[in-house]
């Protein structure tokens, strides 16, 4: 069997892996836009249709670990080729009122419009319940990462074991059962090939907050102030959650409020997700109109904003009957993007949270892996043939680890052959 990066080993999104059988099935794990430069969109190769259709050539399945638009972003295009698409349900249900929401704007109709044309022909996989593309097997694992309902998939092939993580972490609110999960459903399996992100390989062996530790912050940023805007994913279930939460922690009747979009994503994860989801009320969540305005000014407000003219617009109308000194802006995204050093600035973020003499706080932690648990999940997979780390800085080192030496010599970064015992090989071949 063959697996092929065509994307991913040294670059963080974009990332691309082939799965092909002896007997010529052959999958894709992820299909998604290169990472945007700042404000501009990335260069990326696959915009080119002679490009895609090589890429997709032989190809009958692509299997998506998440909806975040470095994972997929061509669905129309890969539609019309005659592949077909899965992804887990949630997921699918988020991604069409996402796109349902982005037919408002002229710019993005069309767009939005194709999109909505394939998502209709996805077919849904459900966790833990395994599938079969001719002699490939794929069986979903929910993981915690900074979206709702993201997956690892347990890939079985011509006697070959593959765990692909996608991305993942420890760190969030479901992140503790990544371990029990890893011990219980896969290492029975005994796993050759390990196919595992590695983006906070660049951060050094820094301590990465927990969203119990921001929910803590939160909680005590929104007892000083009145007031608080707050600049988030309407798709991660985490970070809403910990907002959400920390409000529901001060006086009864704080509003906590959003838009249409926010509040229909927001429903759909709460009708989705178990566990510490389950706490959202959606009955305590409003949606932004005028008649709402004077409680909120009266009884202070958690406002979840997005960076739009239509935002823009309604904060310009708020801020003039509000005490700034009374108002922070929670920054709650990567810190990259409004560093100007950092090569992702967005210069159009940056002028969004600074917009008016308030009080700032940054208030993130990373959706991914810390350097941690990128070795827990090493030490405790425990491959017999493969580590092929993807999803990393080109210039960070997957050895730098703390895993056995024996691990270290199995990490993959260039094309090579392997058999394993029992006369079963497997042919990785490392594009980039």
């Amino acid at each position: 069997m063959k697996i092929k990066i065509h994307r991913g080993a040294n670059q963080i999104g974009g990332c691309i892996t082939e799965i092909e059988s002896s007997k010529g099935d052959k999958i894709l794990i992820d299909f998604g836009h290169n990472l945007p430069e700042g404000d501009e969109k990335a260069y990326d190769k696959y915009d080119n249709s002679d490009a895609l259709r090589e890429v997709l050539q032989g190809v009958s399945d692509v299997y998506y670990t998440h909806f975040h638009g470095d994972h997929i972003a061509f669905e129309y295009e890969i539609y019309k080729a005659g592949v077909t698409q899965h992804i887990g349900d949630l997921s699918l249900t988020m991604m069409k009122t996402k796109k349902n929401h982005m037919k408002g704007a002229d710019s993005l109709k069309e767009q939005a419009t194709k999109s909505l044309e394939a998502l209709e022909h996805f077919k849904v996989y459900k966790p833990a319940k395994t599938e079969s593309v001719g002699n490939i097997s794929i069986t979903p694992y929910f993981v915690s990462h900074s979206v709702a309902d993201a997956y690892m998939f347990l890939i079985e092939c011509d006697g070959v074991t593959i765990l692909h993580t996608g991305d993942f972490r420890e760190h969030g609110y479901m992140g503790g059962g990544l371990q029990k999960n890893l011990k219980v459903n896969i290492v029975p399996k005994h796993v050759d090939v390990l196919i595992t992100e590695g983006t906070m390989l660049a951060r050094g062996g820094e301590t990465v907050p927990t969203e119990w530790d921001l929910q803590k912050e939160a909680t005590e940023i929104f007892r000083k102030y009145k007031n608080a805007f707050v600049l988030c994913s309407s798709t991660d279930a985490d970070r809403i959650v910990t907002m959400y939460q920390a409000t529901r922690r001060q006086k009864k009747n704080r509003w906590f409020v959003t838009d249409s979009y926010q509040r229909e994503q927001i429903e759909n994860i709460k009708h989705s997700l178990d566990g510490i989801y389950s706490a959202i009320k959606c009955r305590d969540i409003v949606r932004f109109h005028d008649d709402v305005l004077p409680d909120m000014l009266k009884d202070g407000f958690t406002m979840l904003v997005r960076n739009t003219a239509t935002f823009k617009k309604l904060i310009a109308e708020i801020v003039p009957q509000i005490d700034l000194q009374q108002t922070v802006f929670v920054y709650s995204q990567f810190d990259g993007y409004i560093d100007k050093r950092h090569s992702a600035f967005m210069q159009s973020t940056y002028d969004f949270v600074h917009s008016y003499n308030w009080d700032i706080r940054n208030l993130h932690t990373s959706g991914h892996a810390s350097q941690q648990t990128l070795a827990a999940v090493c030490n405790l997979v425990n491959p017999s043939l493969a580590i092929i780390p993807i999803h990393k800085e080109v210039d960070t080192d997957f050895s730098s680890l703390p895993i056995s030496p024996d691990l270290k010599s199995k990490i993959v970064t260039q094309s090579v052959n392997l058999e394993k015992s029992g006369g079963c090989f497997a042919s990785i071949e490392i594009k980039e």
